[in-house]
């Protein structure tokens, strides 16, 4: 199935500068969103302590939720609205893990007092203790790590060293603004949200592979052209491919994002995000590089 014709020239090379500019501003904006809110969000997962969700039969709000749990040692409790459910709430306490057993009893026995009994639902309950939530962390950012070397190797030992490079930095591009839109709309780092990373990780590859392996095709059919046009070319005629690929994919997390509830919601948009950013960097960041790294060589060269 073609959606575009196979002699389709457009100059994505051309507007190089253009995206370089654009993926600064972004990786920049987000980078600002962290240093100001001192780090990313990281969830219960990461930081140990108490979640619980729940719902309410009588319409009521954060606040009153808040007021109502201040008679309990808590410390500064968060209390947000969860999924499309007005009456929802998600409760977060940070608690030493000595002060987990019994907490979720003793908050639905406070919201019963205020809002009567029956009017209350606990509907989950997860504690995790901060030395178990620090080693999860630790573990999280490790998994990354080792994915982003093992794929340096990888690519290094199928292709050139120089596309093992354009391959890293457009995986770490699509990371950190992923990471970035992640702390700009507030939204919570759990462990589903690492899976998502590593998702994206994959996603972003497959889609950068394709393009380097009819590079690799086109350097030798079109030898008596420059490098610059070779990717161009090589770029143009995998963009059928691509658009299909992310179309589809697209589609399918973004039925997730706005059917699949509160639980996934997160892991949805992280999906959407990396997509999006994963099928543009296979384009503009990924295969640019390697002009960038030819460029310097030929300077050498002189």
């Amino acid at each position: 199935m073609q959606l575009i014709k196979p002699d389709i020239n457009i100059d994505f090379v051309g507007k190089r500068k253009a995206a370089l500019i654009f993926s600064i501003v972004m990786i920049l904006i987000g980078l600002a969103s962290l240093v100001v809110k001192g780090g990313p969000n990281y969830g219960i997962d990461f930081t140990g302590g108490t979640l619980v969700q729940v719902k309410f039969a009588k319409p009521t709000d954060a606040t009153a939720i808040k007021k109502s749990l201040s008679g309990l040692d808590l410390g500064n409790p968060v209390v947000q609205s969860f999924g499309d459910n007005q009456n929802e709430f998600l409760i977060r306490v940070e608690k030493a893990s000595g002060e987990l057993k019994g907490l979720s009893q003793q908050i639905e026995k406070v919201l019963d007092q205020t809002y009567e009994t029956g009017n209350v639902e606990i509907r989950r309950v997860e504690m995790v203790g901060p030395q178990v939530g620090k080693d999860l962390r630790n573990k999280g950012m490790k998994a990354l790590l080792y994915a982003m070397l093992g794929l340096l190797v990888y690519i290094s030992w199928r292709f050139e060293f120089r596309f093992a490079v354009g391959a890293i930095v457009a995986l770490l591009h699509d990371v950190l603004i992923t990471l970035g839109a992640f702390s700009v709309f507030g939204k919570e780092i759990d462990l589903p949200i690492i899976a998502a990373f590593l998702a994206i990780i994959g996603y972003s590859l497959n889609d950068t592979i394709i393009v380097y392996d009819r590079i690799r095709e086109n350097k030798g059919k079109y030898h008596k052209e420059t490098f610059p046009y070779i990717i161009n070319r090589s770029i143009n005629e995998t963009l059928s491919r691509t658009l299909l690929t992310s179309g589809t994919t697209l589609l399918v997390v973004l039925a997730l994002f706005i059917l699949g509830g509160g639980v996934i919601h997160n892991f949805a948009f992280a999906m959407l995000v990396g997509v999006l950013v994963g099928t543009y960097s296979s384009i503009f960041v990924a295969s640019p590089i390697l002009i960038f790294w030819d460029e310097k060589k030929a300077k050498k060269a002189k």
